[in-house]
């Protein structure tokens, strides 16, 4: 049965056209859970509730089919796809496999320019955190990990982690915001870059790999992980 009425999603935000603002909000609804899996949705009802038309909706739509995150049902909408644990623990553990090892080989390699820059991705993470902006923390977010890992020149390596961390889905990240405790835990942004800047590969390859397993953990359920 379609969804149409009081749909949970973030207001639009400050981004460069119509079209972005409302990938970027379903994509936050959809990776959050606040638009269900296995859901019916449809573009009216979607553009309705963000006061627009639905045919940037559509466009918004046909983006995130593209990434896997919803599937086209032919003239009644689109349908959030469901995503089981064992795929969230085997793009869990694909990341974990690529990213913490290429954080740490480019450790005191970046430029004093690109950790500044780096720096306001950070703080833009914090903030949106703070905000409970959750379309703004995502975006953020993937914004400052593709930049860190663009820095080891493989530009396949970054589409291919990009890719990875939209599928991922972080049901916790909703309850983390409504409690105060996501901008506790957005500073590990920050925390990395200290270490990035002062090339200290070893404790960047185990923030890396904490960071990470926060999305089958703090992320996906709101609750502390177990030590070990």
């Amino acid at each position: 049965m379609a969804a149409s009425n009081n749909l949970p999603i973030a207001p639009l935000g400050p981004q460069r056209s119509l079209r972005e603002s409302v990938t970027e909000s379903l994509r936050a609804a959809i990776i959050a859970g606040s638009l269900e899996e296995g859901t019916l949705y449809s573009a009216p009802a979607l553009g309705a509730a963000f006061g627009v038309s639905a045919t940037p909706v559509r466009e918004a739509m046909m983006d995130l089919a593209r990434e896997g995150l919803v599937e086209t049902v032919k003239n009644k909408g689109f349908r959030v796809t469901r995503m089981s644990d064992r795929e969230l623990d085997e793009i869990t553990q694909i990341r974990l496999l690529l990213e913490p090892p290429v954080v740490a080989d480019i450790a005191g390699s970046i430029p004093p320019e690109g950790i500044t820059s780096l720096r306001a991705l950070a703080d833009a993470i914090v903030a949106a955190a703070r905000e409970g902006d959750l379309a703004a923390y995502l975006a953020a977010d993937r914004d400052f990990h593709a930049e860190v890992l663009r820095y080891a020149g493989n530009a396949q390596l970054v589409d291919l982690a990009t890719s990875l961390r939209m599928k991922t889905r972080m049901y916790g990240l909703k309850s983390l915001s409504e409690s105060n405790r996501l901008a506790d835990s957005a500073q590990e942004h920050h925390e990395l870059l200290d270490l990035l800047d002062a090339g200290n590969s070893e404790a960047a390859l185990a923030l890396m790999r904490r960071h990470i397993s926060h999305a089958r953990g703090l992320w996906a359920t709101g609750e502390q992980e177990q030590p070990h």
